[in-house]
């Protein structure tokens, strides 16, 4: 799969012309003619984006009150993307050089989410960072533009959709509890297959599971219990290494392949970090 620059992702959506390399505004109201549906492609530069819902398959789920008729989505360097949308009649879209935000976009998380996740926004955020846009857009229109201007303006716009995103992570609360427990339960399912288990579970597995990229699963799992993914993972096995050692008679070696490591050195090494003492001790204290 090519992975494309700005220029050639320009190109290839039929978006107007660059301006510059490194640094490209879009606004759709303005373009005619753009690519409509894509197969998967990949991409070496920052994407944001604000624009109405217009995916054809996506199905609006008006839950909130102050919910508004924008989405904002963040795409980083390497990420997957596809559509197939409708007509766009407004919205931006700004496409960044790496080595331009690279300082700034490396402290958030979401600038890293890749499977191209949604930011609901509320009525007030959509006028505030709609407004950044255009502004952004409308600088990047100047003859003599300054890229500073716009990269500050980009620099705003991860601000606050830091504070955005874990404001969406407490108004849908409801739904993303659900995707804890799912978590919980993913993880007793994973070591209770009759079958066994084949390798540690990552943290990518069981995203995949809840249908959100392995960032976004990561934040939302540490919002709501203050531990990582892979803490979480590292403490049920912890939990079972203790139960097996203590109550079956399974040699070290036996248990540590149940558990998933693909050499007993390996879980020796995991559980005196844990412990402070081998399993080897453990077992027979």
């Amino acid at each position: 799969m090519a992975i494309l620059n700005i220029q050639d992702f320009v190109k290839y959506a039929n978006f107007s012309p660059v301006k510059n390399e490194h640094l490209h505004i879009v606004d759709f109201g303005k373009e005619k003619d753009i690519l409509r549906k894509s197969e998967k492609i990949n991409i070496d530069f920052y994407l944001l984006a604000i624009k109405p819902p217009l995916e054809k398959n996506r199905i609006i789920d008006r839950k909130f009150e102050d919910q508004a008729n924008s989405f904002l989505y963040v795409d980083c360097p390497q990420n997957t993307m596809a559509w197939d949308v409708n007509e766009p009649d407004s919205g931006y879209v700004i496409l960044v050089d790496a080595k331009l935000i690279q300082h700034v976009a490396k402290a958030y998380n979401f600038a890293h989410y890749n499977n191209h996740e949604a930011l609901y926004l509320t009525k007030d955020e959509e006028v505030l960072l709609w407004d950044l846009f255009k502004k952004a857009y409308d600088e990047f229109q100047k003859p003599n533009y300054s890229k500073d201007v716009i990269l500050s303006y980009v620099t705003l716009i991860l601000s606050y959709t830091k504070i955005y995103y874990d404001r969406q992570f407490d108004t849908r609360s409801a739904v993303y509890h659900q995707v804890v427990e799912d978590f919980y339960r993913n993880l007793g399912d994973y070591y209770s297959k009759p079958e066994g288990v084949s390798g540690m579970p990552s943290v990518a597995y069981f995203a995949q599971k809840a249908n959100l990229s392995p960032n976004y699963f990561g934040d939302l799992v540490k919002h709501f219990t203050g531990e990582s993914p892979l803490e979480h993972i590292q403490e049920f096995v912890l939990k079972l290494a203790k139960d097996k050692l203590k109550n079956t008679a399974l040699t070290v070696s036996e248990i540590s392949y149940s558990l998933g490591f693909d050499y007993p050195n390996y879980f020796a090494r995991f559980f005196r970090k844990k412990t402070g003492m081998s399993p080897k001790v453990f077992k027979s204290v």
